[in-house]
């Protein structure tokens, strides 16, 4: 099938690439049905595309690429519904969002997806990992010119 996004353009989607998030996710409820899209300009980064809504695409990354210690800490009923008996099952991206001193990761809410049976859930972790984790600023060297 082929979906029309903003971000995107026209992108062909197969069946078995469509990720059913039952629950949809937080401040999207309504949106079930995604697929995660890679990023053209930045290899760390993958885009949750909503198939309801065409101007709807997350930025997400792996948590770990940014804090190499990571681990999500959920009581053990929150796997059921992704019908995983362990989370190193799982392929887990955290939202990258944005303030006014720039970018951010929300360690306390992941994705956790169960890229076998391509059911996902946004989960509220029972940590203290930070809310509002601030990446830092990327700066690009500079060349010597002559």
């Amino acid at each position: 099938m082929q979906v029309n996004t903003s971000r995107f353009g026209l992108v062909e989607i197969l069946p078995e690439d469509i990720l059913l998030f039952s629950r949809g996710l937080i401040g999207f409820e309504s949106h079930r049905h995604w697929v995660l899209l890679a990023d053209g300009g930045n290899s760390g980064v993958a885009w949750l595309q909503s198939l309801t809504d065409p101007c709807v695409a997350l930025p997400m990354v792996s948590p770990r690429r940014y804090v190499p210690e990571y681990r999500v800490l959920i009581a053990r009923n929150q796997l059921t519904p992704l019908e995983l008996a362990v989370l190193d099952e799982a392929f887990v991206l955290v939202p990258v969002g944005q303030n006014e001193s720039g970018l951010t990761l929300d360690l306390r809410g992941p994705v956790v997806i169960n890229l076998n049976r391509r059911i996902g859930r946004q989960l509220i972790t029972s940590d203290e990992q930070p809310l509002q984790l601030a990446l830092p600023k990327i700066s690009l060297p500079l060349r010597k010119v002559a």
